[in-house]
This record gives structure tokens, C-alpha cells and sequence, in this order.
């Protein structure tokens, strides 16, 4: 048994490609579930689900007997690597887990070395699964990388995203022991930007973002600009994210 499949087991479901209209028309409805898209702003089209497959994409579905529950949506990109567009599953029950395994074993199935995809940096929890438990790291800071976008997650923050590279053929970078910096703090749910000289930058992120949209829009905002300054500018300035605190904080180190 794979990696994938004993993920899949321990989630209690099956995952496996799609290419039937009917299969992609549930995963439009799943992920409307998910985000609640203005019907102008869906994540992907059945139409888009139809050319990914027939082109060699990826499109899976994981299944709680006949009930899809999660799926993964990604389109073939340069450098050998698999651009994974879009993956929403039902929460904390592992299936996201399984089936970016499920992925991975695709992709070097087919010569892949690499899955790239875009996270909303502020999300912590994606953050966490992305950086610490998959070992992606971001490789830069996208501002406004979808433009406005239409749902109930998204709607009335700036679509900043980091875009993350998943290497297949080797280990992630580690993060150093410090000392570091504390370019951006937090003091309740608003950001405090501090000093980011040194080598090593810590970046703080909201505890949940999603609901503080809800409760405090200004607040929000404030994360937003303070992360898109300090940690998008480190990135622009050459430095990379190297690791994800257990207190939700980036780890970003010069040189």
C-alpha cells in the first residue's frame, strides 16, 4: 500500500482521477460548498475541469463511499513541475493530506519534480500544512494575484497570495536556530511591525483570519499590509521563507 492510500484509509476514503462531465459537476458543487463564489468568480468551470483532463491535467476526487468530499484540480507547468490551481476537501479529517500524497505520486508517476500553488499568506492553518507538514516553500509574494474576488472567504480582502513550490526530489530548506528578528508581532489582533535587520525574520500571521474578516474588517486589513510590507518585502529583497512556527510565525532568512 502506498503512502496515498494508507493517508486515504486513515481519512475513510478513495481517491482517484475523474473524467467523466458528471464527476466534474460534483466537484463544481463541492467547492461551491466550500467558498460560496459569486456565480461570475467559481474556482474552476466544468469547461476548465473538461481541458485539464483531456490535457493530461490532474483532476481527483475523494470519495466517502459515493459522496465526493474533497478534490484537487492542477494543470501541467513549466519546469517540470504540476500547477495545482485549486484543492478543497472537508476540514480536519485529513483528506487534504491524502490527496496532495495522491499528487505527489501522480506527478512522479509522469517525471514531475515539483507542485506549485498559491496560498493567501494570512491563513494560518494553510500556512502551517503547506510549509510544515508537506515542506513546500514560498517562492514569492504575489500582491493582488487574483484581483477582486467574489465569495465568502475572500471577499473585501486584497487577494495577496504566496506562491509555494513543493519539491518531489528532495528535502525542503531547514530553518536556522536563530537569533531572530521580530518584523512583525502581534498585540491581540492587531499587527505590531518591528525591526527586521539581521539575518533572521520572524513574521507573525492573525490566528484566524477568516473570522476576523467578519468581526474586525479594519484589523484584518491592518495583517494584510503589515505582511504584505514586511514579508513581501523580504521576498522581493531576495530572502527566502525557510519554515513555519508552532505560533504561526514565517521564518525568513537572508543569504
Amino acid at each position: 500500500m502506498t503512502g496515498a492510500e494508507e493517508a486515504a484509509k486513515r481519512s475513510g476514503v478513495t481517491i482517484r482521477e475523474l473524467h467523466e462531465i458528471s464527476e466534474f459537476l460534483d466537484v463544481y458543487r463541492l467547492f461551491d460548498d466550500i467558498w460560496h463564489p459569486d456565480p461570475r468568480n467559481a474556482p474552476v468551470s466544468v469547461e476548465l475541469m473538461i481541458g485539464f483532463a483531456h490535457a493530461g491535467g490532474y483532476v481527483a476526487g475523494a470519495y466517502e463511499g459515493e459522496e465526493l468530499v474533497g478534490a484537487s484540480v492542477g494543470f501541467r507547468a513549466a519546469d517540470q513541475a504540476l500547477h495545482s490551481h485549486v484543492t478543497g476537501a472537508a476540514i480536519g479529517r485529513g483528506i487534504g493530506y491524502a490527496l496532495k500524497l495522491h499528487q505527489r505520486e501522480w506527478c512522479l508517476e509522469r517525471g514531475l519534480t515539483s507542485v506549485t500553488w498559491t496560498f493567501d499568506p494570512l491563513v494560518r492553518r494553510n500556512a502551517r500544512f503547506n510549509l510544515a507538514k508537506l515542506g513546500a516553500r514560498p517562492r514569492r509574494y504575489l500582491k493582488e494575484f487574483y484581483g477582486a474576488m467574489a465569495d465568502a472567504i475572500n471577499e473585501g480582502d486584497p487577494s495577496d497570495r504566496l506562491m509555494a513550490v513543493w519539491r518531489l526530489d528532495g528535502p525542503a530548506a531547514q530553518p536556522s536556530r536563530g537569533p531572530y528578528a521580530q518584523g512583525v508581532g502581534t498585540d491581540g489582533n492587531r499587527p505590531v511591525i518591528g525591526p527586521v535587520a539581521g539575518p533572521a525574520v520572524l513574521v507573525a500571521t492573525p490566528y484566524d483570519v477568516e473570522t476576523l474578516r467578519r468581526a474586525d474588517p479594519e484589523a484584518a486589513r491592518a495583517w494584510r499590509l503589515a505582511v504584505r510590507e514586511v514579508l513581501g518585502g523580504l521576498m522581493a529583497d531576495g530572502a527566502r521563507v525557510t519554515g513555519f512556527t508552532g505560533d504561526g510565525e514565517y521564518v525568513v532568512e537572508r543569504g
